[in-house]
This record gives C-alpha cells, structure tokens and sequence, in this order.
C-alpha cells in the first residue's frame, strides 16, 4: 500500500493526538477588528474538554475597513476587488496570527491547526434573495490556502458551504459549539450572541429541542447610525442612546418587517439590515428629519425589542437562564433593556460558563475545526448532519 504524502500523515497525526492546539478566527460584519482565540482541545463531541489559553482582538486599521466595505453587503461590487480580497485577507490575517503568537512567545510549529471563519461579504438565504432557481448561499473570503502558507500551519475554513450544501441556511453555526460547550442537564438556557446580528441558542432543561436561530439586528444598525451621522465605529458606553429619545412610531415601523413574522429557525445579515432599511421604515411613516441621538435611541430599543419579543413568543418559562456574548454584552443600554423586558429570566454574560463574552465566536470555530479533524457528524434536531470545514495544507 502506498504511503501517504506529507501532507496527509501530518492531518493524521493531528488527528490522532490526544491533545490539540488550535486557534479560531472570527473576523465579523461590525469589521472591528479579527478575534484570534487560542484553545487547547481533547476528545471531541459532547465529551469535548476546552481550555481557552489565550485570547486577542486585533483592530483593523480604517483603510481595510473602507476597502471591505467597497464589497459587503452589496448585491453590485467590483468582481476585480473581491478577487484581490479574497487573497489579500488571507495574507493579512496570517500576519495577524503570527503578530499575536509572537506577542504570546508561542511557537507557530506547536500550533496543529487554524480554524479561519473568513470575512463574510454576502450572506443570500433564499428567503431573501428570492431568485428563480437558486438555493440558500453565502460567501465568505480569506483565502485559506494564503493562510495557511503564510503561517505554516494546517489551515480549516469556509465552515458555512457544507452546512447549505446539507440543506441549512450557512448560520448560524453557534448551534454545534452551544450544544457542546453550554448544555446543563435540568437547566433552561440561551446563549444569546448580539454582534452585528443577534442569534441565539435554546438549550432546553430536558434535553428537549435545541432551537438556533437568527433573531435580527445586534449591533449593525447601531455601529452603521454612528458611523454615518456620529463619525464614530460604535456607541461607546451607549452615551449616544442615553442622550436620546425612542420614537415609538419609527420603532414600531421597523419592527413591522416581514422577517420578524417569519418562523425559526431563519438567518439575516446586513444585506437586509442597514440603514436603507431604516430609511425606508422611516418613508412609510413619513418621519424624515428624526434627531440623531433619538435614531441611535431608537436602534437600540429596535435590537433590545426585537430580541425580547422573540425570546417571549418562543421561550416564556420563569426559570431561564440567559448567557450574553458579542459585543452587545458590553452594551449597556441593550443590556437593561432587556433586563426590564424579561423580567423572569436571569441575564448574565457567558463569563459564568467558563467562555470570554468577546471571545465566544472564534473559541466556536476553532471547536468546529477540532470536530473536523476528530469528530464525528452530531445529530441536532432538523439541523443539518454533518462535519464543516475545508482543509489547507502549508505546503
């Protein structure tokens, strides 16, 4: 029998250890910078044991910011720059990773593998894009292969197109981390993520039906309203939303959108939710000359609301735990909204459960990168039944 190339006896090797070193990235839609999460790994599934060993944000300077932005979210772009993207990010965010492992004195060779989410540039479910003929599909660049060759480290990306190529939507993946990583026997719970987007995790007492689901807007809306009229990347502190008034009449408008009738599980992105979505709520009601801290107000009372009508509607038990992750966790105004709203729940951050609120999204990727090397396809209500990832070797 032939041996194996190189290449493949190194992912064996991975494979086989009892113990992994891995790293997530997460670059997300706020753009605020690229989450490098350090994790050690042994077993896999829900026997999963995880150490998180280091973690880093690194912002990006505003000249990337503005070149993604010539790109996302747009149903027309320059095919040129997302070609020139797709290869430049890949690069770039191996820069990034060799910047934070050197900052830690760790060697890249002790690493066994990367697990890159990649930057998201359009995310198109077939709920809303509604072409003729055409199925759920998103797009995420970075290439891997740059990744890979730049650090020197096995490399495993593009997790979303094997979930839409099982019949999913591509998001969100938080389900197959929450299940393992956040489940306690006897103890409702949702981990509720609020980043540009919120999503959540019901993770019933009975071991019952697991729900995840997109929700609506996290940040977006509101990073977007101070980014236009504020001149600044987001509301620290919620100093912009507090100086505000809510406008019930815009409220209520923007909460009328058909995507919040819709049943779960769903998923949406900034390509529905952006502030021509706000104008356009803003028309029907004839509302055109709205204050700016009252619009960031009122932002803030649309993703508070959004996410307790949606938690009330599906999940009204007086026992439940709720874990907050994303950026949102540190929004305070978001955060009281909801404590006024939810009454019966507990809200604390996912802190409590051993996970860095900021560092939730790249710890998941990376234990999705640790499933595909060693796990095994988990069964999850009507979610889809598979292992994600595709594999990129440094040489």
């Amino acid at each position: 029998m032939p041996a194996l190339n190189k290449n493949l006896q190194n992912l064996v090797n991975i494979a086989q250890k009892q113990e992994k070193l891995g790293i997530g990235l997460m670059s997300g839609t706020s753009l605020d910078g690229l989450d490098i999460a350090l994790c050690k790994f042994s077993d896999s599934g829900i026997k999963t044991e995880f150490e998180l060993l280091q973690f880093v944000t690194i912002p990006y300077e505003e000249k990337f910011k503005y070149e993604v932005q010539e790109v996302f979210a747009k149903k027309q772009v320059s095919l040129e720059k997302v070609t020139l993207l797709n290869a430049y990010i890949g690069t770039f965010h191996g820069e990034l990773v060799l910047q934070a492992l050197k900052q830690w004195g760790i060697d890249p060779a002790d690493v066994d593998f990367i697990a890159s989410h990649g930057q998201t540039i359009y995310h198109a479910p077939k709920r809303l894009h509604k072409q003729p003929g055409y199925g759920n599909a998103t797009l995420q660049i970075g290439d891997a292969d740059h990744l890979a060759v730049k650090t020197g480290i096995l490399t495993i990306s593009d997790f979303r197109q094997k979930h839409i190529a099982a019949g999913g939507e591509g998001a969100p993946l938080a389900l197959y981390g929450d299940v393992i990583l956040g489940s306690k026997p006897g103890e409702n719970r949702i981990l509720l993520n609020i980043g540009g987007i919120a999503n959540l995790t019901f993770l019933p007492a009975d071991g019952g039906e697991v729900v995840c689901t997109d929700i609506g807007p996290g940040n977006t809306l509101i990073d977007a309203a101070c980014r236009e009229y504020f001149d600044k990347p987001f509301d620290e502190n919620s100093a912009i939303a507090k100086s505000g008034t809510v406008n019930d009449v815009l409220l209520d408008a923007l909460l009328d959108h058909p995507f919040f009738r819709e049943s779960a599980p769903k998923t949406t992105g900034p390509e529905l939710f952006n502030l021509e979505f706000v104008a356009d709520a803003q028309q029907g009601v004839r509302l055109f000359n709205i204050n700016k801290a009252d619009l960031v107000a009122t932002l803030s009372a649309f993703t508070g609301r959004s996410i307790s009508n949606f938690i009330k509607a599906n999940f009204n038990l007086p026992d439940i735990k709720i874990f907050v992750s994303g950026g949102g966790a540190r929004n305070p105004y978001v955060i009281n909204y909801l404590e006024k709203a939810l009454p019966n729940a507990t809200i604390a951050n996912t802190r409590e459960l051993g996970i860095d609120p900021d560092a939730k999204e790249a710890i998941l990727f990376a234990l999705l990168g640790n499933e595909a090397l060693c796990g095994e396809p988990i069964k999850i209500g009507d979610n889809p039944e598979v292992l994600m990832g595709k594999f990129s070797f440094a040489l």
